[in-house]
């Protein structure tokens, strides 16, 4: 069955998560460091991982697997979960997949050595209803996609 696996300590559209998983009637791990709130009922798990670097994203790659959605803003791991055959979708609505996460990752290397450059970049832009909007919209593409077996 569909699961959605949520890298939820600065995820900003659980709520929207949320959402879509009781329109479809979807089992919801939300994978945190800390304690935070997620709906009462069987399909929604909140899994509390130890507060050390990358134990979200390791607990994620060992559950998630062929036909999971994984929504998350980590690059490493959606590279790693798509290893895994899991559908990955970034926070502002970016569906990443075999083709361009190669873009992504070297993209994510060039901005860290231009950080440790002393470059200093602005950032991501602020987080928008549009990026909001967006996400929704290609979660719902996604799970229908996987529903369908393409």
């Amino acid at each position: 069955m569909l699961t959605l696996f949520v890298d939820a300590d600065s995820c900003p559209v659980k709520d929207e998560v949320y959402r879509v998983a009781y329109r479809y009637a979807l089992n919801v791990r939300v994978v945190a460091n800390q304690s935070i709130q997620v709906p009462d009922g069987d399909a929604f798990q909140l899994v509390l991982v130890e507060d050390r670097f990358d134990a979200a994203d390791d607990w994620i790659a060992e559950h998630a697997g062929a036909g999971d959605i994984v929504v998350t803003a980590d690059i490493l791991l959606a590279a790693r979960c798509l290893e895994l055959g899991s559908r990955v979708l970034g926070p502002r609505g970016r569906v990443f997949k075999d083709e361009s996460i190669g873009e992504a990752l070297a993209a994510r290397e060039a901005q860290a050595y231009l950080r440790e450059m002393g470059v200093q970049g602005g950032g991501p832009a602020p987080f928008q209803e549009r990026d909001r909007s967006r996400f929704l919209q290609r979660l719902d593409e996604l799970v229908q996609a996987v529903r369908r077996g393409r």
